[in-house]
């Protein structure tokens, strides 16, 4: 088993804590354990936004210079 300690703590999350706790009737450290537990156990569902993928696949409204455009950003990251 490890340790850890958590620094910092929001006062507000701590009283939330021990609340849940004193409802479960476990302690801060086992509520804290089985919280971590339960939400690292689900796997993390990104939802995908799909305008934002079309959007992508838009054709610019103006052609421009892909060449002036790269070198315009190479100039600017050696000022």
């Amino acid at each position: 088993m490890s340790t850890l300690t958590i620094r910092n703590l929001d006062p507000s999350v701590k009283q939330a804590l021990r609340q849940r706790a004193a409802a479960r009737g476990v302690s801060m450290e086992q509520e804290a354990r089985d919280v971590l537990a339960r939400t690292l156990a689900k796997p993390v569902k990104r939802k995908i936004d799909i305008e934002a993928v079309l959007a992508l696949g838009i054709k610019p409204a103006q052609p421009f210079d892909l060449k002036k455009f790269s070198d315009d950003m190479w100039d600017e990251s050696l000022r």
